[in-house]
């Protein structure tokens, strides 16, 4: 015998886990859409790519507003002030008004897009692979030798 759905204490449910006092670290990355899920933003965490107001963290950290979020991956590095907290993933309208981007952050990312520096390694589209010549370059110029 299947059960009744009740929506109203799905609503209520839902809005009391989006409006909590307290929210994880590894949460509120994955409902600001830093990252595509939550253990992507739970693997950041662990391998020291995220810290919070300067100190690296764990992913069970309780995030408050006000609190400085330092993001780092292959695509982007940013600091952002948290606004406010959310156990649930949203749209990008309304996980935008989680988090404010520093001043600073904003800055040394436009300088990076105007130098070209987030491109270096990119090649026109149908030139072919590289040679082994440009791959050791490459491998050289990104570090990975």
């Amino acid at each position: 015998m299947a059960r009744a759905h009740n929506q109203k204490a799905d609503k209520k449910a839902t809005s009391e886990n989006d409006q909590n006092d307290s929210c994880r670290l590894d949460k509120w990355l994955w409902a600001a859409r830093f990252f595509k899920t939550r253990s992507l933003a739970a693997d950041a965490v662990d391998g020291g790519k995220v810290r919070v107001d300067g100190d690296r963290a764990k992913n069970a950290r309780e995030m408050k507003p006000g609190m400085r979020v330092s993001i780092k991956n292959k695509d982007m590095q940013i600091e952002v002030e948290v606004l406010a907290l959310s156990n649930v993933r949203r749209g990008a309208p309304e996980a935008a008004l989680l988090y404010r981007e520093t001043e600073e952050s904003l800055r040394v990312r436009q300088q990076a897009q105007e130098s070209g520096a987030d491109n270096f390694a990119e090649r026109d589209r149908g030139v072919g692979r590289p040679t082994k010549r440009q791959m050791r370059d490459i491998q050289r110029f990104t570090g990975r030798d």
